[in-house]
């Protein structure tokens, strides 16, 4: 035993190719995950769906490594005791090392390559708007409303992760699962909102940074269009100045947002759409006051979940907004994507956006055909004279089916309510329905219009405001566009 030689380690390590194989594993593990790690931390995390690179696929390599190495080191030994004690001379010491040091080179040379080729673009591609939406075939629709959203330009990962570790690790999280779900078909249709399903990241950790509370000190003016669907789809117009506010300012943000208020909610619903209890605080003042819905009592929502009101609780749909017929065929014709002048269109373009369609495909195809073969059928003079704007027509009301309707994945009209106002979704009136008052009845919760905007016109035909703001003349000739 004395005499036996040492076995080097060296030619454990060099002399089987399950060795060499795990090394080579290990390797490409860890310089793929130096290439990751430094775009995760940029400051703001990437795409949630780059969690699959970094937390399973770069692990079970690296393990994957770890385990042949000794696994080929055994097999090494067994090889070595067959070849007998001349296998080992110390002569052959230098050739190991050299064997060695060329393997890792090439290996390290490769990985190098690859990694500065292949790895930061593959990371910058999945942080990509066109990843997120087009590579996860349920993303359909959250895709299709942001590219027609005012948030068209802002990257997935700049609202929907938060920024810095914590941020990047939940994202790594919620990617993971969210491709083990789709690949295991366990997604439920329609897919619950964030906020449906309490996943959804704060809106001070992604919408403040841009869109600061305390800083909103104006108004805003907001002009809706209606169009009643008689043949000549008489247009009436409505213009309300919003006081949107902030901080000390008052208005919309200022009563919700406020320095020192504080107001807490309790939920019925998943969806956040019926609230029986509403609790104020303004830490400045000292003010408390607990309002609750008619029939409810402390005991009947105590066992309710409560929420800190925050900017998405009003805001839910600030991209991904889906419109009713109605209000989707009424906007259009506002900017002139239909033409008000073709008879009965207002009416026709909410039957056809209605009817039932197997597919997005088959919509695309039937809407823009029906149109044409109603004008051909009711009204063959506008059918020739017309063409052009029916057949624009037909497309634009395929286009607003195609953007808030999918039928393969059990998304249709009204599948997510938008609390922004309150004439298409109960939006304000959740609270501001005269029902939420405090325990003495002397206080309730306002229904006052006039506490978050002011009607300037209310459904007229050519309001006056308009031409006293020079809009009217520049409305008219966009819808004759």
């Amino acid at each position: 035993m004395a005499d036996q030689p040492k076995r080097p380690v060296l030619a454990l390590l060099t002399c089987h190719w399950v060795t060499m194989l795990g090394a080579a594993l290990v390797t490409t593990a860890g310089f793929s995950w130096l290439f990751v790690l430094p775009v995760q931390f940029r400051g703001h995390a990437s795409n949630p769906y780059i969690g699959i690179v970094v937390f399973i696929i770069i692990p079970v390599i690296f393990v994957l490594g770890l385990v042949l190495i000794p696994f080929g080191i055994f097999l090494a030994r067994k090889h070595v005791k067959r070849m007998g004690r001349e296998f080992l001379v110390d002569t052959d010491r230098r050739s190991y090392i050299r064997k060695f040091a060329i393997f890792f080179a090439i290996t390290s040379a490769l990985n190098v390559v690859i990694g500065t080729q292949g790895t930061y673009r593959a990371v910058e591609h999945m942080e990509t708007v066109q990843f997120c939406g087009q590579s996860c075939h349920v993303m359909k629709p959250e895709f299709s409303a942001h590219q027609n959203s005012p948030h068209a330009n802002v990257a997935c990962v700049d609202c929907h992760v938060s920024p810095g570790v914590g941020g990047w690790i939940a994202s790594k999280k919620a990617g993971t699962r969210q491709l083990l779900d789709v690949v295991f078909r366990r997604v439920h249709y329609p897919i619950a909102s964030a906020i449906e399903s309490n996943r959804l990241v704060p809106s001070r950790d992604t919408c403040e940074q841009c869109h600061w509370p305390a800083k909103f000190d104006s108004v805003a003016l907001r002009l809706i269009f209606h169009f009643r669907d008689d043949a000549t789809n008489t247009q009436t117009q409505t213009l309300l100045m919003m006081l949107i506010g902030g901080g000390n300012f008052g208005g919309i943000h200022g009563k919700h947002m406020g320095p020192g208020v504080e107001i807490h909610y309790a939920a019925k619903d998943p969806k956040r759409q019926e609230i029986p209890w509403v609790e104020y605080r303004n830490h400045r003042t000292g003010e408390l006051q607990t309002f609750l819905v008619e029939g409810s009592t402390v005991a009947t929502v105590g066992n309710l979940p409560r929420f800190q009101m925050e900017c998405v609780d009003c805001h839910n749909r600030p991209t991904h907004t889906f419109a009713l017929p109605e209000r989707a065929v009424d906007r259009a014709m506002g900017m002139g994507l239909i033409s008000p002048a073709l008879p009965f269109i207002k009416k026709e373009a909410v039957a056809l956006l209605k009817a039932n369609y197997q597919s997005n495909d088959e919509a695309s195809q039937t809407i823009p055909a029906e149109l044409a073969r109603f004008y051909e059928r009711s009204d063959p003079a506008a059918s020739s004279q017309r063409s052009k704007e029916i057949s624009d027509a037909g497309r634009e009301i395929a286009a607003i089916y195609n953007r808030n309707v999918f039928p393969e994945l059990k998304v249709t009209w009204g599948t997510y309510p938008n609390n922004l106002g309150h004439t298409d979704f109960p939006g304000c009136f959740r609270c501001h329905d005269g029902a939420h008052s405090t325990s003495d009845q002397k206080m309730t919760i306002t229904q006052d219009c006039s506490t978050c905007h002011e009607p300037l016109a209310i459904d007229e035909a050519s309001p006056g405001v308009l031409k006293t703001l020079g809009l009217s003349e520049r409305i008219a000739n966009l819808q004759k566009r």
